[in-house]
């Protein structure tokens, strides 16, 4: 699985942001997606992930409330939208594919992709 990430950039603080993750491959379906991600000087860190249907989310309670994860099987696509972002949030976003939702919530997925910069002012 290779997974493209795209969607971040500047924003001030309060804003909005949509993240999107472009799956290629077999079995996108199949997959738990998650997103994870890394500020400078710190751990990457998880964020979100949602199960092969959709039918299950599970956020880090920094992001709970504000966060939303999504999927689009049909297009091969996972989303986070991104609310009331604080600066705090500032981070490179990483896009995550495993099988195993424990290895997606750890932050040891399988499959990762580059990032994309969050930054949010102040």
């Amino acid at each position: 699985v290779q997974l493209q990430a795209s969607g971040g950039g500047y924003v001030q603080a309060g804003g909005s942001l949509r993240l999107s993750c472009a799956a290629s491959g077999r079995s996108f379906s199949s997959y738990v997606m998650g997103w994870l991600r890394q500020a400078p000087g710190k751990e990457r860190e998880f964020v979100a992930a949602i199960i092969s249907n959709g039918g299950t989310t599970y956020y880090a309670d920094s992001v709970k409330g504000r966060f939303t994860i999504s999927r689009d099987n049909a297009k091969n696509t996972v989303y986070l939208q991104m609310n009331s972002l604080k600066p705090e949030d500032t981070a490179v976003y990483y896009c995550a594919a495993d099988t195993f939702t424990n290895r997606v919530k750890g932050g040891s997925p399988r499959y990762w992709g580059q990032g994309t910069q969050v930054t949010v002012s102040s």
